[in-house]
């Protein structure tokens, strides 16, 4: 038997190797005018100067970072509210990551800033080589539009944390040696580094134990509640909160499912399962103060349904704002922070559309920026000044012709009774009309998949007439805490149950014959369509398995791999180990003369430092020695994401919807 031990090796020339010879011979295999002429839109799509520039308030400014033609790594660029109005603003750029990508020989990906506040002087600038989640952390004299000279605060490559304290002082998380990460690879302690001086001498504030996920440590500036605070991260799900008092860090003693958010004078929580008379799902507030001194009645902010669920909070200078899902449609409401527990003011959102709070800036007022879209509408970006109404600010373009094209929303019943939503978007126009089909899904930690605009996807799938889904399966978030937990550790199989009946859905409606149907997923979307090929093979004709989690019996022991234990369970116990070998598809995998799978795209990046390339690595070599029909396609840079910049996502993208309408056709001819 061949030994594929050299795959689990990131970067060893062998590896490197093994993925650039077979992505070559995928990239061949798919070469034609029609992908270069798809490519090329794609690109002039996501280059657009059309596209909306998102901003966020820091005082008088409002920045953006944007890529382009002429910048494809981006720039940091800030502009004034009144030049954002007009039809060309005038951007002032503060940091040209090309420039500076060229100037030191480095392929930088732009990872964000954190700008001290409220003073707005200074920044901790994240950049990372190649697009991993480790950076590397520089200070930026906002001032001067220079990075700090002599006595500046420089961290190198490490998934860090970093928060100011003062000019002088931050709160950090960082690789520095021996016990200063868990068994994640996060940070295990934080400490308060004083300038001038080396991290590895800085005083620990904060500690935690290795087998935690991460320790976090902050500062909040909001005048008159500055406050710092430390976390513990004991696992996906539960987490301990501390404040710093004069007697030291005080543990807010709240369950460790319950998640805690102190804003001003107010101490919300919002838990996973029921407490002290708030649901679970809900969102519930006592004053701090009188917490600390041991009060536990909490008055309800929001109360879930069975079909409604919070999905996000966001806090104004005098506002509340909370971002709600009604079977899988979104709500905003607000209510005033002075009275948390006030009756919540909806705010009217355009007909038809996923709407989230794209920022506010608590330290500068009640300004709140909102996106709204859907499958086939561009976004439009919506401005308030609470408590005033929305306006519309700016509209993307539509990139792709939608004519006729519209959404539906269908319920499939899963193996247990339970009612699987999801979304189709198409031309129903023929009833009978049997098309080409994809499912997008993904089915863990707690994330909603809404109807959401993409020019990729409406140029590449949508406009040749072939029908989109949106899966929302058990483990995700739309429907609160329970819908999650119904699917993990033990449950697992759950997810693939509903996978499943989706599938067989589509089929019975008339959509689609099952060699019609390509499954995509992405990371724990990767492991669901990677499953489901090993699974039920017969329900869909194509799957492309991105960034994957396939060997499930060792994930715990790469990269970020452990932090993930609360989800699917630890292969090192027992009866959680019997679960996970029934769906690792590593091991999974048999031969053609057992079963037959449909051909699988699966893609990875070398640069993935969350999901480690071998699980797709080892997973497309094991499809290939039972001969079944596999590309594979391994992109050197992009981190997670799969792709650093514009360009590469063009081609990426390029190339997988190349290959399933390639392979589609083909299923459909045999």
């Amino acid at each position: 038997m061949t030994d594929y031990t050299f795959l689990e090796d990131i970067d060893t020339p062998e590896a490197l190797a093994w993925a650039e010879k077979w992505s070559g011979e995928s990239v061949e295999k798919l070469k034609s005018p029609a992908k270069d002429a798809l490519e090329a839109r794609l690109l002039a799509a996501l280059d657009t100067d059309d596209r909306i520039a998102y901003v966020s308030r820091r005082g008088e400014k409002l920045y953006n970072f944007w890529r382009d033609a002429q910048h494809p790594r981006g720039v940091w660029r800030t502009t004034t509210l009144e030049s954002y109005y007009s039809t060309q603003p005038k951007w002032d750029v503060l940091i040209d990551v090309d420039a500076l990508a060229e100037a030191e020989g480095e392929n930088w990906v732009w990872k964000g800033a954190v700008v001290r506040s409220p003073e707005r002087d200074l920044a901790l600038v994240k950049l990372s080589r190649g697009g991993a989640d480790a950076t590397v952390i520089r200070e930026f004299d906002l001032a001067t539009r220079e990075f700090v000279g002599a006595g500046a605060f420089e961290l190198p490559e490490a998934k860090s944390s970093v928060t100011w304290i003062d000019a002088d002082t931050l709160l950090v998380g960082t690789d520095t040696g021996e016990g200063s990460l868990t068994d994640s690879g996060y940070p295990a302690r934080a400490v308060k580094w004083k300038r001038g001086t080396p991290i590895e001498q800085a005083s620990v504030f904060f500690e935690g134990a290795r087998e935690d996920v991460a320790t976090h440590a902050w500062r909040d500036s909001t005048p008159g509640f500055e406050r710092i605070f430390a976390s513990r991260s004991l696992d996906f799900y539960n987490s301990e909160t501390y404040l710093e008092t004069a007697d030291g860090l005080v543990l807010l003693e709240v369950p460790t499912d319950c998640d805690v958010i102190v804003k001003n004078q107010w101490l919300f929580v919002n838990p996973r399962t029921d407490y002290a008379g708030i649901p679970a799902g809900g969102l519930g507030v006592l004053e701090l103060d009188a917490f600390l001194d041991g009060a536990r009645d909490f008055n309800q902010v929001f109360e879930p349904s069975a079909s409604t669920s919070l999905q996000g909070l966001a806090t104004t200078k005098n506002f509340l704002v909370l971002t709600l899902l009604n079977n899988v449609s979104t709500e905003i409401v607000s209510v005033p922070l002075a009275d948390p527990v006030a009756e919540p003011t909806r705010m009217e959102l355009p007909d038809h559309v996923t709407a989230h709070v794209v920022a506010t800036s608590p330290l500068d007022g009640d300004e709140i920026w909102v996106q709204a879209a859907s499958f086939t509408e561009a976004p439009t970006l919506l401005r308030a000044e609470l408590p005033g109404a929305l306006e519309a600010v700016k509209k993307a373009p539509l990139q792709f012709e939608n004519a006729g094209q519209e959404t539906r929303q269908h319920w499939a019943t899963s193996a247990d009774g339970t009612k699987i939503p999801y979304f189709i978007t198409g031309h129903f126009s023929d009833p009978t009309a049997h098309r080409k089909t994809l499912v997008h899904a993904y089915g863990g930690f707690e994330v909603s998949l809404t109807p959401s605009h993409s020019p990729t996807r409406g140029i590449a799938w949508l406009e040749k007439g072939y029908y989109f889904v949106e899966a929302n399966l058990r483990g995700g978030g739309e429907f609160g805490p329970e819908w999650h937990s119904q699917a993990t550790k033990l449950n697992r199989m759950k997810v693939w149950e509903d996978h499943r009946a989706v599938l067989a859905d589509l089929v019975e409606r008339g959509y689609a014959t099952p060699e019609q149907i390509a499954i995509r997923g992405g990371s724990n979307g990767g492991l669901l369509t990677s499953g489901a090929l090993t699974q039920y093979p017969e329900a869909f004709g194509a799957a492309v398995v991105q960034v994957p989690l396939a060997d499930m019996l060792r994930y715990h022991t790469w990269s970020a791999g452990a932090s993930w234990m609360a989800e699917y369970g630890n292969p090192d116990n027992p009866e959680e180990r019997a679960v996970i070998e029934q769906y690792s598809p590593v091991q999974a995998v048999v031969g053609v003369e057992k079963r037959i799978y449909p051909p699988a795209l699966v893609t990875t990046s070398t640069r993935d430092d969350r999901v480690h390339p071998a699980h797709a690595r080892l997973f497309a070599q094991a499809l290939l020695d039972a001969g079944q029909a596999v590309d594979y396609y391994e992109n050197t840079e992009g981190g997670h994401a799969g792709a650093a910049d514009n360009k590469q996502t063009a081609f990426v993208e390029s190339l997988i919807y190349t290959w399933i309408e390639k392979t589609l056709d083909q299923q459909g001819s045999i």
